[in-house]
């Protein structure tokens, strides 16, 4: 699209919403002109600006919108990736691409099909921090492990989501929705990994909030992914360990003050790439896939591990 901003609906208008929104008015090419929520007190912001809807298949048949961002909770992903993808609409969808390994197979076979693109959004690839470790990894080509944590205490950064605490809804816990940002940023150093063995600790109510999983590059090179939904306060990083024994890392919360502020700049990496995928020929693929074969891969290999099921303490 050349000369003109690309009109945009949003479907879902939780907590991590804003960041889109505020991405689209900041960056130049973009227009919103659609948001869409089942819940009215969701939209009333935007009742005076924006054509609102409270069903995502109106929206998509009444709205203008050359671009869809899906930001519900996880487990109405497919139903409106779907339903827009078959409208022939390009969808930004927030991780994980959908719950299920079935249901991201068959987005996928349908993106292709339809050939429009299906992006899914991994903020933390577009961090700073990450984004120098990365350039300076680049320059040797001797990585001997790599380490990604991905902490925090869920219940503070949900807001008024509590789909994310329902098992069903947010297709798991720590490995279901932090899984994929954390599986994404090895994937980013390493290319392609496998699981090798997934230790899962889960609480009362069978929602996994710790898990440590082992991965393994095609060129044998191993990674951990640490995760917990029961960290006091947050810790977000990557360390590369190099054969001579140099280790580097990056906080991904380092340089950015205040509650959640990294996420700012991030989103705009999210829809500036989300642009390209629009105009990329052929329509490219995204890491989306990936992410949920891996996740689908952890509580696989979790089920051949000794079983560890315990009380997770934590304070709300």
């Amino acid at each position: 699209m050349t000369g003109a901003s690309r009109r945009v609906g949003v479907v879902g208008l939780g907590a991590i919403s804003k960041y889109y929104l505020h991405a689209i008015d900041e960056l130049p090419g973009w227009e919103l002109t659609a948001v869409c929520d089942v819940r009215k007190s969701a939209l009333a912001p935007h009742l005076d600006r924006t054509p609102c809807f409270q069903d995502h298949r109106t929206m998509l048949r009444e709205s203008e919108v050359d671009a869809v961002v899906v930001t519900v909770p996880n487990d109405v992903h497919a139903a409106v990736c779907g339903d827009a993808l078959r409208q022939g609409i390009p969808v930004c969808v927030e991780k994980p691409l959908a719950v299920s390994l079935s249901d991201g197979l068959d987005l996928a076979r349908l993106s292709r099909a339809a050939g429009v693109p299906l992006f899914t959004a991994f903020h933390r690839r577009y961090n700073d921090n990450v984004l120098h470790l990365l350039d300076q990894a680049r320059h040797r080509a001797d990585i001997t492990s790599l380490k990604v944590r991905y902490l925090e205490l869920i219940e503070e950064h949900i807001g008024n989501d509590t789909w994310y605490l329902d098992l069903r809804r947010c297709g798991g816990g720590c490995v279901a929705d932090n899984g994929p940002n954390a599986f994404d940023l090895v994937r980013l150093f390493l290319g392609d990994v496998e699981v090798a063995r997934a230790n899962v600790t889960r609480d009362a109510h069978g929602t996994d909030r710790q898990a440590v999983v082992e991965l393994r590059s095609a060129a044998g090179v191993p990674a951990t992914v640490e995760l917990d939904w029961s960290h006091p306060g947050e810790t977000k990083d990557v360390e590369v360990l190099f054969a001579d024994g140099t280790r580097l890392a990056a906080d991904m919360l380092a340089g950015h003050d205040g509650f959640k502020s990294s996420l700012w700049h991030e989103y705009f990496g999210i829809l500036n790439d989300f642009a390209a995928a629009i105009t990329a020929e052929p329509t490219t693929t995204d890491g989306g896939l990936a992410a949920l074969e891996l996740v689908d891969a952890t509580y696989r290999a979790e089920l051949s591990e000794p079983s560890e099921r315990r009380l997770i303490e934590h304070r709300l």
